[in-house]
């Protein structure tokens, strides 16, 4: 079966091609299908996001789509950036830009609990089902680690006593909401497959 991941974010498909391996599919990237266009976000929940994201490559091709939306909850921002994450600082914007906005933002609070969120859009024939997965943290104020991207220098996990980005990439692929999100994934697709 081929699924293709609605995506050009070459570490989010590193992720997910490390953790879906060992199912029998055939995984493609957008650059795979030669799909370079925009998909606008337009959503204003995780769910909407993803959901946009697999259909309108799912339609498009008629293969098995898989979509993720993910992105960062800060408590003492009302769980903002949340589906703004990518974009936090601004439309033209890159990690740096949206760490030092969020690091600015948060200089004076002393609630810093977090959470990383992700919900994953599959959509194969029409039907529509999702799959989520939440890991929680603590904003800290200085970058800790070189792994990961996004937030994760700054997403500080106590009972680990690390950073996202302090984790090897099997470690994330343990525990992050990506990985929680995509094991509950993982069995919808393996229903799928064998109910074929």
């Amino acid at each position: 079966m081929d699924l293709i991941i609605s995506s050009n974010n070459k570490n989010k498909i590193k992720e997910i091609n490390d953790l879906l391996s060992d199912l029998n599919i055939n995984l493609l990237s957008l650059s795979d299908i030669n799909f370079n266009l925009d998909i606008e976000e337009t959503g204003t929940t995780f769910e909407e996001n993803s959901y946009i994201k697999a259909s309108t490559i799912e339609s498009t091709y008629h293969k098995a789509t898989i979509a993720d939306d993910s992105g960062l909850c800060v408590e003492a921002l009302n769980g903002a950036p949340g589906v703004y994450s990518h974009r936090f600082a601004g439309v033209e914007c890159d990690d740096t830009k949206n760490n030092l906005k969020l690091v600015e933002v948060l200089k004076n609070e002393k609630k810093r609990n977090a959470k990383f969120v992700s919900v994953i859009c599959y959509i194969n024939n029409g039907v529509v089902k999702y799959a989520k997965g939440e890991i929680s943290g603590v904003i800290i104020d200085t970058p800790r680690g070189n792994n990961g991207f996004g937030y994760d220098p700054y997403f500080f996990i106590p009972s680990l006593n690390k950073t996202m980005a302090e984790l090897t990439l099997t470690e994330k692929n343990k525990i992050s909401h990506r990985a929680l999100a995509l094991k509950a994934l993982k069995e919808i697709i393996y229903e799928d497959i064998n109910n074929k």
